[in-house]
């Protein structure tokens, strides 16, 4: 099965502690380096009288911008490993910013990188993230003797029409994952010996959240 780029449909939170010190991830989708910086200070008012609000971000279908601040951390011990969580996870247009209140006890550079990456986990894992799929919008048009053919074939590859409409003929539109959407048709066309008229709407993408689709 194919991977798709994860993003976030909604954002969450995450705490953790580590010798007393209160780690706090907040979690949000971003499309822009504008977004970021106002979810960030959107945090620094939140918890006003915390001393750090370490970061990363990243944006764009490849990430092809990146960013991480240790917001007076040591260099390397909190915005890198919030990004490298974020990096690894798969998920797109992001942003995690994990604050932290001071317990009094020092961690170490080590425990520090350890710290502010559970953290990100943490918030990670309290989020909704979604599959973006790129798929396209097929119309299919045919009688009813194969309209039979045509639900069994959809449904064994787990497909579920978006409309319907019947009238003199039946019409299904369904949404099919780009990569799959070749193989479908041919199917369709063979089990109906050509009868079923397929019209290609184009491109569509989509997420599914509980077998319901979300068009993006």
């Amino acid at each position: 099965m194919a991977e798709y780029p994860k993003f976030i449909y909604e954002g969450g939170q995450g705490e953790i502690v580590e010798k007393k010190s209160r780690f706090l991830a907040d979690v949000a989708a971003v499309s822009s380096e504008e977004e970021a910086s106002a979810f960030l200070e959107s945090i620094r008012k939140k918890y006003w009288d915390a001393k750090h609000h370490c970061s990363a971000f990243v944006l764009g279908d490849h990430n092809e911008i990146t960013r991480c601040s240790d917001d007076g951390e040591p260099a390397g011990t909190a915005g890198r490993p919030i990004l490298d969580v974020l990096t690894g996870s798969g998920v797109r247009n992001a942003m995690v910013v994990v604050t932290r209140y001071f317990g009094g006890v020092l961690l170490g550079t080590g425990g520090l990188v350890r710290a502010y990456g559970r953290a990100a986990k943490e918030g990670l894992a309290s989020c909704i993230l979604l599959d973006k799929i790129p798929g396209r919008r097929l119309a299919i048009s045919c009688d009813y003797n194969s309209v039979g053919k045509l639900q069994y074939i959809a449904g064994s590859r787990g497909y579920q029409p978006l409309e319907s409409e019947y009238g003199v003929d039946v019409l299904l539109t369904y949404l099919v994952p780009e990569e799959e959407a070749a193989r479908f048709q041919s199917e369709i066309t063979e089990a109906t010996a050509g009868k079923a008229e397929i019209i290609d709407l184009g491109p569509q993408e989509y997420a599914i959240l509980e077998k319901e689709f979300i068009l993006l």
